[in-house]
């Protein structure tokens, strides 16, 4: 009776369709390739790829496959994170002295970038863009001096809000954190992550009037580099993401608009060190997409909204450690982008149309 449950609530993709792409310009060496990181409403996706000299490009997907690469003035290497329903995507690039300075690229190709006020002119500090709404509001962090992260609001007249969560540590690598990519969504209420003073990681939700709040899922663990990591909020207001246990195990949360949080586990993720399931996506319609790792291999799944899990991997995805499947965003419509990693260590574009 109990495998049979087991069963019932596990099923394999074998009805999907998946589309895999490569930039054109991308490197076919180890480590090199495409990265699809986001997907609108419309099918477009952004991402950035890594050409044969090592360094990093963004790209744009339409909906009937074409592919632009693009780069900010000034750029060595260009991670573009969020695209919106009209198309503008924001992210980050690093100019000549590795300083980092957020970007948007609007729908007609044009781009600016910008930085905020007291960020940081050294090596990895600057600003960063995370995430964008419908309205072109944007979310992001930046790293000061001390090499701290703080959380900040573009607003599309310029304006600029900052703001720290209570508790966020003061150190080098601490502070207020935004998401790359589903963090903000379109009510204006963002969810990342801060870190304490003891580099432990906690959730935290910023409404659009201002007010944090903070919090952890159930079982995170409390030492270093362990804690609670929010990766999307959905327009209804629930949130998903990864907690890292006191066995450094992963498993994943949903945290519902009431606050009651819900952790799962994909059937048959692994369970030691290292092993476990990472949500990355959750949509309207309360679809839930992300990796689980077994044996450091990376595989698929779709978490649906009444539990049941569809697991899949991209043909062609690598079987050994640190390869595999590694799906990242999902629209509306159920389609979901990603990325695997073949036996060769190369990333190649994937699309999953349900």
């Amino acid at each position: 009776m109990a495998l049979l449950a087991v069963l019932a609530m596990t099923v394999q993709g074998y009805s999907q369709k998946i589309i895999t792409f490569n930039v054109g310009a991308a490197g076919p060496g180890a480590y090199q390739g495409t990265c699809p990181f986001n997907m609108n409403s419309r099918g477009a996706i952004v991402g950035w790829y890594m050409d044969g000299s090592n360094v990093y490009h963004g790209f744009l997907r339409d909906p009937h496959g074409a592919i632009t690469s693009f780069d900010p003035a000034g750029s060595v290497a260009t991670v573009p994170v969020m695209l919106n329903w009209a198309g503008a995507a924001t992210g980050l690039y690093l100019d000549t002295n590795n300083v980092a300075h957020g970007f948007l690229r609007n729908p007609d190709g044009s781009i600016t970038s910008f930085d905020v006020p007291g960020a940081g002119t050294g090596t990895y500090q600057g600003t960063a863009g995370g995430s964008i709404n419908y309205s072109g509001l944007i979310a992001g962090w930046w790293i000061d001096a001390n090499s701290v992260s703080h959380g900040f609001l573009l607003a599309p007249d310029g304006g600029i809000t900052s703001f720290d969560v209570p508790g966020a540590g003061t150190g080098p690598g601490q502070g207020t954190y935004a998401e790359e990519g589903d963090g903000l969504n379109n009510a204006g209420t963002i969810t990342a992550w801060y870190v304490d003073g003891n580099n432990v990681y906690h959730g935290y939700i910023r409404t659009p009037e201002g007010t944090i709040s903070t919090f952890d899922a159930t079982g995170a663990g409390t030492s270093p580099g362990q804690g609670t990591t929010p990766e999307s909020i959905n327009p209804e207001g629930a949130i998903t993401g990864w907690y890292l246990d006191n066995n450094n195990m992963y498993h994943g949360f949903l945290r519902n608009p009431d606050g009651v949080i819900t952790t799962f586990d994909v059937p048959g993720a692994g369970k030691g060190p290292g092993q476990g399931t990472d949500a990355t996506t959750n949509n309207r319609q309360g679809m839930i997409n992300g990796y689980y790792l077994r044996k450091s291999v990376a595989h698929g799944f779709l978490r649906n909204p009444d539990g049941s899990f569809t697991k899949f991997d991209v043909p062609g995805a690598g079987k050994g450690a640190g390869q595999g499947t590694f799906p990242y965003g999902a629209n509306a419509k159920g389609a979901i982008p990603g990325w695997y990693i073949d036996n060769n260590n190369v990333y190649h574009g994937f699309l999953r149309i349900p």
